[in-house]
């Protein structure tokens, strides 16, 4: 933006109202916690309740003047609303305030940008920032509409504010095409995993739900985890052996959060797609959140942006170590998984997700005992690739029985590369195998 950010935790008012719409009031306990997380430190809170916001303060004039009496009483660098303000209304804020004025979107904003760790991140929280500002570029200079003096620079040339704004633009531009580049590699590497026939389950929630914890548990990586709002802002994905389904790419997105700027939505398009191109969404739930049904509300309503809403969803009620609960699946009257209890934190019920997710993916499974001739060599080394082979012995003739179980679609993919037709192999025993409810 176009301040500089200072080295210790800024002192903030915090302003939160419940704005008239038929619905609950909110809780602004949520609001601090992301004021904690850019690094502020909160030292008032002024609540209220209007039925329409004031046209140009947000606020009403009594609060108005309550407000400058707090920043005068606390020395109050920043004034913060838990609301979207019009750059007018920002505008006759920071000058009755007489300090900067800062708004959920611009909030947000900040906490992405000190998040951000990767390339693309970086790129994708500044488009977001850039088109924020695009619309109040006037509150951060007094000169800029003035026109360039000097000898050589008079004449009908453009305002600086004209500059600064195609300056932005052209910038703008920049990124939007530098991503343009990032989404034609993920639909690159999203081909050849679907041409390879490996599935991709993502995981999806609202902030701070757990899913970091979920996702080091379920892949063994080690993606940074902290209990605050966006820990996680760079997508992170990991290649997984998952039992009766073989490979499949597990990825970890960005929280999702009620009133999430629709900025952010469209710069992290390129990230959120590869959820929206997931065979199967992994919904973490915070079940010992006392906000837990207004969470989901707000996260089915981000997948209905991205185009994820119809995907097969699986919810994963975390954190039931809180709650005193033994893990479980919830069925529906179809025998089929809907929902798994389970604590990221202490790893109870991952053996319970990992069948529910093999049973939701729909593999069809082949298993029996098979008779492979010296000359199929190649076909019993790309079983074992696939890690399909659970034992095997070896006749005088040369040949080998092998008990495997592997997918149906990875056993044809390995007939398609040794030139087999399914009939060619010889089954001296078949075991169960079926697809499983999906």
């Amino acid at each position: 933006m176009f301040f500089d950010r200072p080295e210790s935790g800024e002192l903030a008012v915090l302003v939160h109202l419940d704005i008239s719409h038929g619905q609950a009031p909110e809780d602004p306990r949520e609001f601090e916690e992301l004021v904690l997380s850019a690094g502020g430190d909160p030292v008032a809170l002024i609540a209220g309740q209007r039925a329409a916001p004031h046209a140009k303060y947000f606020v009403g004039t009594g609060k108005l003047q309550e407000l400058k009496a707090l920043v005068a009483e606390h020395d109050a660098e920043l004034v913060i609303f838990n609301h979207t303000l019009s750059p007018s209304q920002e505008r006759n804020l920071e000058k009755a305030l007489e300090c900067r004025v800062l708004d959920r979107t611009g909030l947000i904003l900040d906490i992405f940008a000190q998040r951000a760790r990767t390339f693309e991140g970086k790129l994708q929280v500044e488009l977001a920032q850039l088109r924020h500002m695009s619309t109040r570029l006037v509150r951060g200079w007094t000169h800029l509409e003035r026109q360039k003096g000097g000898i050589g620079l008079r004449g009908p040339g453009e305002t600086q504010l004209e500059t600064d704004r195609r300056l932005l633009r052209g910038r703008i531009s920049s990124i939007e095409r530098r991503l343009k580049k990032v989404r034609t590699q993920r639909d690159q590497g999203r081909r050849s995993r679907q041409r390879a026939a490996i599935p991709t389950v993502s995981l999806v929630g609202y902030t701070n739900a757990g899913k970091s914890t979920l996702f080091n548990r379920v892949t063994g990586a080690e993606v940074y985890v902290q209990d605050q709002l966006f820990a996680t802002l760079d997508p992170t994905m990991r290649r997984v052996e998952l039992p009766d389904v073989g490979a499949a790419i597990v990825a970890d997105t960005v929280g999702f959060i009620s009133h999430l700027p629709h900025k952010l939505v469209q710069a992290f398009r390129a990230t959120l797609e590869e959820a929206s191109n997931s065979s199967l969404l992994l919904h973490v739930v915070d079940a010992a959140a006392d906000e837990r049904l207004r969470n989901i509300d707000q996260v089915d309503l981000v997948l209905g942006e991205i185009d994820a809403a119809e995907l097969p969803q699986l919810r994963v009620y975390n954190k039931i170590d809180l709650l005193n609960m033994e893990p479980r699946i919830d069925r529906d009257d179809d025998g089929r998984p809907q929902a798994v209890w389970v604590s990221a934190q202490t790893g109870e019920g991952l053996e319970l997700l990992e069948q529910a997710i093999a049973e939701r993916l729909g593999t069809e499974m082949v298993s029996g005992r098979l008779l492979l001739p010296p000359d199929l060599g190649r076909v019993r080394a790309m079983l074992y690739q696939q890690h399909a082979v659970a034992a095997e012995t070896h006749r005088d003739d040369g040949a080998s029985e092998l008990d495997v179980r592997l997918p149906h679609s990875d056993l044809m993919r390995i007939l398609s590369a040794g030139k087999l037709a399914p009939e060619q192999l010889h089954w001296l025993s078949h075991g169960e195998s079926g697809r499983v409810a999906c």
